[in-house]
């Protein structure tokens, strides 16, 4: 433990998606593996307050936190390798600084004074920054700050890092700057000129890279490594390699062979000591050395980038793990699929999930998806939106309400069997008004979700505004399908299953947020299973 809070800030530079996210969390693996107490925290160019009404095309899932943040799908990264639960405070957006200040300009907090971005928006950046170093929680912060050095967005973030640095003296702060390090086929040479002007780019707002990551396809020579530290004025111990990874669940032992956490800890004043990466290591041997192989079939809408569901494919990772079952997961577009070529496409998957989403396109496909596989025993999972279309399939054709629908896709249906929760009907903005965050979830004893998590309360986090409609519960139960977890204040049905089945169960929250490496969700850990068994016995 410190006595005071070091920051390290995380830059990027030549090109987006290298992976500072990755980099941030594999590094706090490392120090947190060594007794030091460590979070990540995000800052967001964009001016958006938060990611939640941002389409999945645009960035990626939305990822919830337990205190209800709609925030970067980075923090599910940080959460899945420290296993440590983030807040509201690990996500700051412009937006969000920006509305802040203003607030206090309305206010007449600032005295008459013009608002400008210096000193009054890099000042809230700079109280952002320090909320979770002064909580005391903390013995090591690491910020990473979206988008690229250069960016028009990004220049009020690098300011208050500058700032920061001046403010926090030498030891308690230091930049890693992430860059790229093409390699020109034609030539048959790794370039470094793009990392060079990156640097020169940070250094003209003031700010020095203390250490560099560089992104590579190729191994870095010796002379690389010494070319770089001499014209981006780094030491050679300081220019870190970060080759390509089979899985990014390798990165923090690649950081650990190239030394990363120890030139960090040299530089902070700190003690170095060997991580202890034995859990991780064997979560990695069981990953990658799997006695068993089965496909799941992931249907939803927004397939084609992956990052949309990013949280599920991780889930299945580290379930698959768990299981010792390597996981292929096959993406089905639900717009495309029907009533004519629902078998073609699912009769060889050992297992279905059908995935959360919004809006009208592509839900009569997860239905036809629900009914296949309710009728033909696989395995089946649906998340959010995934199980309101298995009540909604259900209705139609086991209860014979041909036209039961959500009423967020027909608002004028006559069977509502999915409907917009009370406390959701006078809400007009859309943006942070949804039912978000942890809720509590009573289980049935003799259910199989009480049996999978072995509790009779479990805490789930959600991200809906409709639900199952309770006028419909009698019905529904009667005919087969079973309400098996309620939130124990509104009565809110949270899961459904069907007994008669192997393997069903609809969940209204989304468990995909909370499994991380060390400690994998049982749901998804039971539903690997259950597709297993399914395999095997075909």
């Amino acid at each position: 433990m410190t006595t005071t809070p070091k920051y390290i800030f995380v830059t990027g530079g030549v090109s987006s998606s290298l992976g500072k996210g990755i980099i941030a969390a594999s590094l706090a693996k490392l120090l947190q593996a060594q007794g030091y107490r460590t979070t990540i925290q995000k800052l967001d160019p964009y001016i958006n307050i938060d990611p939640g009404t941002l389409n999945p095309y645009e960035h990626g899932e939305c990822y919830v936190t337990d205190d209800g943040a709609e925030t970067d799908l980075d923090l599910g990264h940080y959460e899945r390798f420290l296993n440590v639960a983030t807040s509201q405070a690990n996500n700051v957006t412009t937006g969000r600084i920006y509305q802040s200040v203003i607030d206090k300009e309305r206010r007449g907090e600032f005295l008459g004074k013009t608002v400008q971005v210096i000193p009054h928006i890099t000042n809230e950046i700079k109280h952002r920054i320090q909320i979770l170093g002064n909580s005391g929680d903390y013995d090591i912060i690491i910020t990473e700050i979206g988008g690229t050095v250069g960016d028009i967005e990004s220049l009020p973030y690098i300011e208050a890092v500058r700032q920061l640095q001046w403010d926090l003296g030498e030891h308690n702060a230091l930049v890693i700057h992430l860059t790229l390090i093409p390699f020109l086929s034609a030539a048959g040479e790794l370039k470094t000129k793009p990392t060079q002007h990156s640097v020169k780019t940070l250094m003209e707002s003031g700010v020095h890279a203390d250490i560099l990551v560089c992104r590579t396809e190729h191994q870095l020579s010796d002379s690389i490594k010494t070319k770089l530290a001499r014209f981006c004025n780094v030491k050679k111990e300081a220019v870190i390699q970060s080759i390509d990874a089979s899985t990014i669940y390798d990165v923090p032992n690649l950081m650990l062979d190239e030394g990363l956490d120890k030139v960090v800890l040299e530089k902070l004043n700190l003690k170095s000591d060997t991580p202890d990466l034995s859990r991780w290591n064997e979560f990695l041997k069981r990953h990658k050395n799997p006695k068993s192989e089965i496909t799941i079939g992931l249907i939803g809408k927004y397939v084609e980038l992956q990052d949309s569901y990013k949280s599920i494919l991780e889930s299945f990772i580290h379930a698959g793990a768990e299981n010792e079952v390597k996981v292929n997961v096959e993406s089905i577009h639900s717009a495309y699929l029907n009533e004519e070529n629902v078998e073609f496409k699912l009769q060889h998957l050992d297992g279905v999930l059908v995935a959360p989403g919004f809006g009208e396109r592509g839900i009569e496909g997860k239905i036809e998806a629900v009914r296949y596989v309710r009728e033909n025993n696989i395995p089946f999972l649906g998340i959010c939106l995934g199980m309101q279309m298995a009540v909604i399939e259900f209705a139609r054709n086991v209860l014979g309400l041909s036209d039961a629908n959500s009423s967020e896709m027909d608002a004028d249906t006559q069977h509502p069997v999915i409907d917009l929760m009370e406390s959701q009907k006078n809400i007009i903005n859309k943006g942070g008004t949804m039912r978000l965050g942890a809720w509590d979830c009573t289980l049935e004893d003799d259910s199989l979700v009480g049996s999978i998590y072995g509790e009779t309360t479990i805490k789930e986090r959600h991200r809906h505004r409709y639900e199952f409609n309770d006028d419909y519960k009698g019905q529904i139960e009667d005919a087969g399908m079973k309400a098996t977890g309620f939130n124990p204040e509104t009565g809110l049905v949270e899961i459904v299953e069907i007994p008669s089945h192997p393997w069903f169960v609809g969940v209204q929250y989304h468990p995909e947020y909370k499994s991380t490496v060390a400690n994998p969700h049982p749901l998804f850990v039971a539903f690997i299973k259950a597709a297993l068994d399914y395999k095997n016995k075909k």
